[in-house]
């Protein structure tokens, strides 16, 4: 039995040490917002924080978290009011919205430690969670407004 530490609750799960923490917290925990793409590593639709960083959660293991913090979408705003999600449904983010629980914390990541990031800084934080639909101006216009709004 390992116990993680999943958006503010110590979360007990019977899993092999070696489970990626995308299993655990999807089947074992039934936190479904985070996403399963490619488990490689290189869509960042399993992007989580792991102590306020962004990490794949398919190539970070249950026994790699014990003891640290970790972040899903659903753990950012129960109710949808963290100003990154606003701003995603102000300017209408999502399109097949497979991506979005990943980039969204990826955002949030980037807010909190540069909370007026440059559209430079933004694609350096954003680079390498695919979005299908292209809707990269979308992502780069809703941050630049949670931004605005102190979207930490």
């Amino acid at each position: 039995m390992i116990t993680l530490m999943v958006n503010g609750t110590p979360r007990p799960v019977d899993l092999s040490p070696d489970t990626p923490l995308l299993w655990a917290l999807r089947d074992a925990l039934s936190l479904t917002g985070t996403k399963f793409g490619c488990g490689i590593g290189s869509c960042g639709s399993c992007t989580v924080l792991l102590d306020g960083a962004p990490v794949r959660s398919c190539q970070v293991t249950v026994a790699e978290v014990k003891g640290r913090k970790v972040t899903t979408i659903e753990g950012l705003s129960p109710d949808g009011s963290h100003p990154v999600q606003r701003a995603w449904i102000a300017d209408e983010v999502p399109q097949c919205g497979y991506c979005q629980p990943g980039q969204i914390v990826a955002a949030a990541a980037l807010l909190a430690r540069k909370p007026r990031p440059t559209d430079a800084d933004i694609d350096d934080a954003m680079d390498g969670i695919l979005c299908r639909c292209g809707t990269y101006d979308r992502i780069r216009r809703a941050i630049h407004r949670a931004a605005k709004e102190g979207g930490r």
